[in-house]
Formats: structure tokens, sequence, C-alpha cells
């Protein structure tokens, strides 16, 4: 189903399109068929229906008493030329919270009624401003808070991601076109469509989609941060280290075991990338009630990590031991990436990690903050940091991803068919089943439930 499929609404909006405070600007938005007329009956200064496109002006707006209720200036952007595609006008006015409730209960008195969530920019989408893919980047856009999301959410919105989309769409619409063309033929016994040749371009295809999937662990990271436990033994230098990453005192570090009874969590941006790091308690057998709680509670922070730095005492843990433990979280926690470090290195004059194969490590000082750039390196490569690039397309999106899984699920059926040397029909039948998967990414395929809950999550006046 497309955008223009819908039934268009009439009605015309209003939020506050900025927040408001003393000493702050407050930003009105109106849209819809009626914003000019509705405005007009309150905005004393110019006819607004006379007046062209993207100019701006200054006026008073007034009750029906004729009452001023601020001097304000009004920004005009007339159909198609907007953001939603509608006529839309912007009253900037003064930050009080009274004026502010003023103007829009004037708007509403005149006929406009109260914006829903996200419902500027689903009209944007249904008048066919943008695709749902680049709709969904703006609520990113304004969530971005690192240099990594910011840049993902803005190459999406500007549709890098949806042309993407769009250029596999019309290679999958291209076979089954060939395919549809020999079902209308069969009885001539005509093959449009070389199986070879098929075969490469599915091969091909798949490729590409399996590609943006697995870019989904780099831009979930981008955009919601990565979650780092730090974890190990009493006085392994946990606390030092967290404070180290955060280059602040945040954790108490003492010399006595068991200082650490809760975890102590803070996040640092490496490199354009969000990560969150968790202090917990040291690692070990104990008759302390409230210390087993924070072990406890460790190992639930564990759970959810997506790395796990175990930090070990360079000095007093054997290498039996280490491995032992490193064999250990690897059973406990075989989808999280571990990351061995060794600490306290400064007391040696050449240390060597001796580490498995499979576990990236590094040796550092936490106390003395050295080396610490190597640790972040690692911790940049377990997310993939290094495959974004200028123009890399990255998926950050849950209901995206899970589309491509279904395409990828509908390219391998196309395979079992081919393989299997069913009918034609049946082939084309699976290749619209990959077409239709895609087409939900951008908005081709959808429905007002769907819409309905996408744009339920962005802010009011957006």
């Amino acid at each position: 189903m497309n955008p223009e499929q819908f039934a268009q609404k009439e009605d015309t909006i209003v939020a506050l399109s900025t927040p408001s405070g003393i000493g702050a600007l407050g930003v009105i938005r109106i849209s819809g068929k009626e914003a000019l007329n509705i405005c007009n009956k309150v905005f004393y200064g110019k006819d607004l229906t006379q007046l062209p496109s993207h100019t701006v002006h200054f006026g008073t707006i007034r009750n029906p008493e004729d009452k001023i209720i601020d001097e304000v200036v009004l920004t005009l952007f007339k159909a198609p030329n907007s953001f939603t595609k509608e006529d839309v006008v912007e009253i900037s006015c003064h930050g009080s919270n009274y004026i502010i409730q003023q103007i829009i209960q004037l708007l509403l008195s005149q006929g406009a009624r109260l914006a829903k969530a996200g419902e500027f920019t689903q009209r944007a989408y249904l008048n066919g401003r943008m695709d749902l893919a680049q709709a969904e980047a703006i609520a990113d856009l304004i969530a971005s808070d690192s240099q990594a999301a910011h840049q993902v959410a803005m190459r999406q919105m500007r549709g890098g991601f949806s042309k993407r989309i769009t250029q596999l769409r019309e290679e999958f619409t291209k076979l089954a076109a060939l395919l549809e063309l020999e079902l209308d033929f069969s009885e001539e016994d005509v093959e449009f469509a070389n199986r070879d040749e098929m075969q490469r371009q599915l091969n091909n295809l798949k490729q590409a989609v399996s590609d943006m999937a697995q870019s989904f662990a780099l831009g979930n990271a981008i955009k919601n941060g990565v979650p780092v436990a730090i974890v190990g033994k009493p006085n392994a230098g946990k606390s030092t280290l967290l404070n180290a990453l955060l280059q602040e005192e945040k954790a108490i570090v003492s010399a006595i075991p068991g200082t650490t009874r809760d975890s102590i969590e803070d996040e640092v941006v490496i490199e354009g990338i969000r990560f969150r790091f968790i202090d917990t308690a040291g690692l070990r057998e104990t008759a302390d009630e409230v210390e087993s709680i924070g072990i406890e509670r460790a190992y639930a922070k564990m759970k959810e990590a997506s790395i796990l730095i175990y930090l070990y005492d360079a000095v007093e843990e054997k290498p039996e031991e280490r491995n032992a433990q490193i064999t250990q979280f690897q059973q406990k926690f075989p989808e999280t990436t571990l990351v061995a470090v060794a600490n306290k290195v400064d007391e040696f004059a050449r240390f060597d990690l001796f580490l498995p194969e499979d576990v990236l490590g590094c040796a550092i000082s936490a106390r003395e903050r050295q080396h610490l750039d190597r640790l972040q390196q690692i911790l940049l490569k377990a997310v993939q940091a290094d495959q974004l690039s200028e123009n890399q397309v990255v998926v950050t999106n849950l209901r995206h991803y899970e589309a491509l899984q279904d395409t990828l699920k509908a390219l391998n059926q196309v395979q079992h068919t081919l393989d299997l040397g069913l009918s034609t029909e049946m082939v084309a039948s699976d290749i619209r089943t990959a077409i239709y998967h895609l087409g939900e990414i951008t908005g081709q395929i959808s429905n007002n439930d769907l819409l309905d809950f996408i744009f339920s999550k962005f802010c009011i006046g957006k």
C-alpha cells in the first residue's frame, strides 16, 4: 500500500514545536488546509493568504476582545513547499507558558486541533515528502547523542538507506517480471530468465541483503550505546579502570577487598560510539550477605552486557587461573564479546599476555592510565566501528533489521525452490515475498496500525 492510498486528513493541527520557559522562545506550528485562514483570525498584521511562501512577518496575536496577547514573528510556508507539503505557519512568540497556552487556545477555538505525537512527520510521509525509513530517521536524529549516531541518522534522513533499498527492490522486480513473462507464455515453453544467470543474481542479492542485516550490530551500538561490564576478582583494579576511562573519580577505590558492593555505571563516547561502562562487585566466595548480593547483581549485569572486560591482576593472578576464568565466562556468556585485560603491568619491564587465540586482549595500568588507548581500540573493533565509512549503509532500526531477515528467508526459499526444479510460478511467488518485505522498510507496503505505532514514538510537535 502506497502512502497516497491513505485518506488525506483535512483538519488543521497545532502544537508547541520547541520547549517554553522564562527567557526562551516559543514556536507554535500549525499545519493543514485551513492553517492560513485560522491564523488570519488571530494574527493582526497582514492577510496571510495573499503573501508569498517562505516569508517572515511581524504582527500581534489578539483575542476576540481585541486584547493583544503577544507581539510575534510569523513564518509562512505554503503548500506544497513545506515540511508536511501542506500550508504551514510557525508562530515565534515569547516563551511564557501563559502566552503560549493563550495562543494555542485561540487557535483551537478557531477550528484547529492539538497534534498527536509524530503527526507532523506522519503527514509529511503520507503526502510523499519522504518515505517511512526517512521519517523514522528524524526521530533517531532528534535522539542522537553522539557523533556517529548523528552521522548515521542524518545519512538515513537524506535518503541514503532508502536509495539502497529501492535499488535492491528494483533488481528483485526485474527478476519477478521475467518470471511473470514466462508464466504468460507458458504454453510456448519459453524461458526468459536463464536459470544459471538467475542463480548468480540471487547470490549477489543475498549477499547485499545479508551485509545490511549484519550491519545492525554496529547500528544498534551506535544508536543505543554499548553496555560494557568490567568484571574480575576483588582488587583487580575495576573501579580504578572505570575512573580512568571516565577521567573522573566516579567509583570509590580502596585496597580493602570487596569495596564495590553494587554496580556503578557511566558513559563515555569513543570516536563517536557511546559506551556504557559498568563497574561490578569483585567475584569471589564470600559469607558477607551484602557483598553476595553485589556479586549476584554483577552476574545480572554480565547477562545484559554486549562486551565483558575481564580485568585481572597481572602480578597476582596465575595464567592457569586466568584461563580457567576465561573458559568459564565463554561458557556462561557465549554470545558476549570477551576482552581479557591484564592490569598493573607498570610493575613489569616486559609483559606477554599469552591469551587463547580466540580472545581479544591487551595489557594496561589503570592506576597510571597507561595503554588505555589500546583497550579503546579493541572495544571499537569489537563493535566493528572500523566499518563505519562515509557512504556505508548502516541499519540502526530493529524493524528494518527484522524486515531484512524476512527478505533473506524469502531468498533462501527462492534458492530452495530453484534447486528442487519446481514451477516458475512458485519461484515468482517467493521473489514477490522478498519484494514485499523490502517494501515494508520504506513504507511501500504498510498499514495504518504500523504507522500509528511508529509515529506514536515521536514527540509532540514533530
